[in-house]
């Protein structure tokens, strides 16, 4: 079994924000596969995908960003899946830009540090999609808070249609096939 925890923050207020992108890549995954979440123990949104080959739970934590780790500790402690992936926003990434590890530090992410300091570890496979930083001038929680401007939408688009792709290779085919595939910068890119 596998896990798949798309990182945002819950409600209306947050849907479409740069925080939110996690949840938009789990989001695709669950539409191209028909899959419907369902509230599980008020804790997380989960979608439950019997493969032939596999089980795969897609995840978004109930909780807000910052408290991440302890919704994807509890639903990790009771399905018990052999991988985990988490996808989040990365506002060190230039707009579009994807980027896989197998562990790091959380990089001034408020969801990973959660999530790095309830699994006890920063050695978990993570998969960032980049929001761009925006003005310097602008405070950084603003920033990660709105929604994207007009001119950012096809490239956050494009960026989210990717990311669902890296999911369902890391799915398939692991982690090293989606560093390879995913990790170049495709952002400029024709």
């Amino acid at each position: 079994m596998k896990l798949v925890a798309g990182l945002g923050n819950p409600g209306d207020k947050y849907r479409g924000t740069r925080h939110n992108v996690g949840f938009d890549v789990v989001d695709l995954v669950a539409q191209r596969h028909g899959l419907i979440f369902d509230d599980w123990k008020s804790i997380g949104l989960l979608a439950d995908w019997r493969r032939a080959d596999d089980r795969v739970l897609l995840m978004k934590p109930l909780s807000f960003m910052n408290l991440s780790g302890g919704a994807l500790v509890a639903v990790r402690a009771f399905f018990k899946p052999d991988d985990v992936l988490v996808v989040c926003d990365d506002v060190n990434l230039p707009l579009g830009r994807l980027r896989a590890r197998s562990s790091g530090s959380e990089g001034g992410h408020n969801g990973l540090k959660s999530v790095a300091e309830m699994l006890g570890t920063i050695e978990y496979p993570r998969l960032r999609v980049g929001v761009g930083r925006g003005d310097d001038r602008r405070d950084l929680a603003d920033h990660v808070l709105a929604r994207f401007d007009p001119d950012e939408l096809r490239g956050v688009d494009d960026a989210v249609t990717r990311a669902a792709d890296a999911v369902e290779m890391w799915i398939s085919e692991g982690l090293s096939k989606v560093m390879n595939t995913f990790n170049r910068d495709e952002t400029n890119s024709s």
